[in-house]
């Protein structure tokens, strides 16, 4: 394949426009669903907050890594984009801690199938020789994403109400499906649909090929868990009056960084970009949790964005080179379980740290650091037939 070949098609323009649209949808709303939840009087239950939207998408990955190498991976994105769209609505109406809670779990069917369909697509159209730069390119939208959601969903949220903020999360959700709808299916042999592709057994659940980036992944995201957990509060404690505004300065620091963090991992390896995310995620953990001001948390919500832009598109690259082909959505969606593990952990156990006490809010960093240093010190000392990608 040549080296020259131009991977910016207008196919690929879509799928980066339908992630922005889609990340913007579900973290438009993060910033602002502890306060919600503290109005029920659910205040303890903060952990459980993005703890059982990572554990329905967890559960969910293996039925979508074998229906995007079955039935297509355009029917997986548009499923997971659609429960945000549905979910938005529901929200105003889950006054309850029971059904608030009920609907977070719901809700995590959303990112249990739309990254796996999406990463699963961009491995079919990019040459393995760029495919850090092409993930690096579509992590970069859906950054933009995430870093626009919560300061636009806080802001509406401040200047109107929350239910207006949910309404908003629907709005791109469903032209994140739309532009979806008129995207070009890659998957050559495909399937009708059958409720016997939602049978799994255990072989069809894990990909023991792409064990060693699920390992770093498990570690590193440990952090993002504790991270969407504990910010909005610790905003609030700080003195910041927008809790979307730390999101926005990690995703802006991870946005810059993406692209370049991609050609790196493309000619230098995955494994030695890897090393530096975890050393700066190290860093980021300890000084989010010991910051002493605003001005501090939002320096250091930069630092730990720079780790995570070198990180997240690395190891989804990393993957793929592991992945075989016939299986790649499966090596994807065990990819994206140990994230959603990681992520799950992080924040059911910040949650409990925490307590809704301040002073001990650096806790879950400390913890999160040291996690980030065990990746570090497993990219180290692991055999390099373990890190080598294959061909």
């Amino acid at each position: 394949m040549p080296t020259n070949q131009n991977i910016y098609t207008f196919q690929f323009g879509l799928l980066c426009l339908s992630s922005f649209l889609f990340f913007s949808s579900f973290n438009m709303i993060i910033p602002e669903l502890p306060a919600y939840l503290d109005q029920m009087g659910g205040g303890e239950y903060k952990g459980l907050i993005i703890a059982l939207f990572t554990l329905t998408a967890g559960l969910s990955r293996p039925f979508s890594g074998k229906l995007a190498d079955t039935i297509g991976r355009i029917p997986v994105m548009i499923f997971g984009a659609v429960i945000c769209f549905i979910c938005g609505f529901l929200y105003p109406i889950a006054t309850s801690v029971f059904w608030f809670l009920a609907l977070r779990f719901f809700h995590g069917l959303s990112t249990g199938f739309k990254p796996t369909g999406t990463a699963t697509y961009v491995a079919d159209v990019i040459p393995a020789h760029r495919r850090g730069e092409a993930l690096g390119v579509l992590g970069l939208c859906g950054s933009l994403g995430m870093a626009g959601g919560p300061a636009i969903g806080s802001t509406l949220a401040n200047m109107y109400s929350l239910e207006v903020t949910f309404y908003a999360s629907s709005a791109s959700a469903i032209m994140s499906v739309l532009i979806l709808a008129g995207m070009r299916e890659t998957l050559v042999d495909r399937e009708p649909f059958r409720f016997r592709h939602l049978q799994l057994d255990w072989s069809e659940v894990l990909e023991p090929r792409v064990w060693a980036p699920c390992v770093v992944m498990l570690l590193t995201t440990y952090s993002f868990g504790v991270a969407l957990t504990l910010l909005p509060d610790q905003s609030d404690a700080l003195g910041i009056d927008n809790r979307g505004l730390v999101f926005m300065y990690m995703t802006i620091a991870s946005v810059a960084v993406r692209f370049f963090a991609g050609k790196a991992s493309d000619r230098h390896g995955r494994v030695i970009v890897l090393k530096w995310a975890a050393f700066i995620l190290v860093l980021g953990c300890l000084f989010l949790g010991f910051a002493p001001s605003g001005f501090w948390l939002l320096t250091a919500g930069v630092f730990f964005g720079l780790a995570v832009g070198m990180n997240t598109p690395t190891i989804y690259a990393w993957t793929i080179d592991l992945s075989h082909p016939e299986r790649r959505g499966r090596a994807i969606a065990t990819m994206y379980i140990s994230l959603e593990i990681g992520i799950g952990l992080g924040a059911l156990t910040s949650g409990w740290l925490y307590d809704n006490q301040l002073e001990r809010l650096p806790y879950a960093f400390i913890v999160a650091s040291v996690l980030s240093l065990f990746a570090l010190v497993f990219l180290i000392v692991a055999r390099p037939r373990q890190l080598v990608t294959s061909t």
